[in-house]
């Protein structure tokens, strides 16, 4: 059924681009399957307080654990849930910080069939004006890239950790390429696709959605942690955050964790806790040229 969808596609994008357009953006945007809370996820999901907001019409799950100013917020991945962090939920929680997230549209106990990076910014935003500035934010791989585009438009954070991170809109571009089977045709009718929809009025917006653009525009400190074994987001898209952002960043590269089984690494969320748990340090001008690094 896959090969018949991608072969009709890639024939038909073509002589009908707006059609197929329309098709590899419902496609492109909609996550592939809805994973449940996992047994040891469980009892840390149940304290949570839960919310909700309404976004598109789509109706949002939000958790929150603890009642202090400047929360830490965490982001999800694609094909995740908020679950996925109950281990860093438990030690920022043990370090007395105060922990919101949610989980997106078409993921986890939230509703809908699909999400964007632009409903990831407004529910960002929205969490940023009920809670408060947040003292730092935790992210993992599409998420890492939504966070960037959100702290581009009011939302604050005095750190960013980023793990297995997405950096780049070509990147995901790539990857649905390559998981659906079609061509750069297929692509470029998706664009042109998200182009008239979302942003009619803005004749290039590709370079907005690159996480290592303009880094003088988030000053934040950052925390990178990607593993060698990546197979879903490529080590150098971490690489390429670091090289941006220079001595504000620090990047981490793991061996044998993957793109998942990082988040339950315990000397990965050790080290993540404590660079979000720790004071600011002056904030300083970013250095394009650098990276700083340390390797385990």
């Amino acid at each position: 059924m896959a090969s018949l969808l991608s072969t009709t596609l890639n024939i038909t994008a073509r002589v009908a681009p707006g059609p197929v357009g329309r098709v590899a953006f419902a496609l492109f945007v909609r996550p592939l399957g809805r994973p449940k809370v996992k047994p040891g996820e469980a009892e840390v999901m149940a304290r949570a307080v839960t919310g909700r907001l309404v976004v598109d019409g789509i109706p949002v799950t939000t958790y929150r654990w603890g009642d202090g100013a400047r929360p830490v917020l965490i982001v999800h991945g694609w094909t995740s849930r908020a679950s996925r962090f109950a281990g860093f939920v438990e030690a920022l929680l043990a370090e007395g910080r105060t922990v919101v997230s949610f989980d997106a549209p078409g993921h986890g106990a939230s509703g809908g069939r699909a999400t964007t990076i632009l409903r990831q910014r407004e529910i960002i935003r929205r969490l940023h004006e009920r809670y408060g500035e947040f003292s730092a934010v935790l992210a993992h791989s599409f998420g890492v890239v939504s966070t960037f585009f959100a702290l581009r438009d009011g939302t604050r954070a005095d750190r960013i950790a980023g793990i297995g991170a997405i950096a780049e809109f070509d990147f995901l571009a790539e990857r649905f390429r390559a998981m659906l089977g079609v061509n750069q045709a297929v692509e470029d009718a998706m664009r042109r696709h998200v182009q008239r929809r979302l942003f009619p009025a803005e004749p290039d917006i590709w370079p907005r959605f690159d996480a290592c653009r303009a880094p003088e525009e988030i000053p934040s400190e950052i925390l990178l942690v990607h593993d060698t074994d990546d197979d879903t987001a490529a080590p150098g898209q971490s690489r390429a955050l670091a090289a941006a952002y220079g001595e504000r960043a620090r990047l981490i590269e793991t061996s044998g964790l993957g793109h998942r089984r990082i988040l339950l690494d315990p000397e990965v969320i050790a080290t993540t806790v404590e660079f979000l748990s720790a004071p600011p340090s002056r904030t300083r001008t970013a250095s394009p040229a650098g990276t700083a690094g340390a390797t385990r």
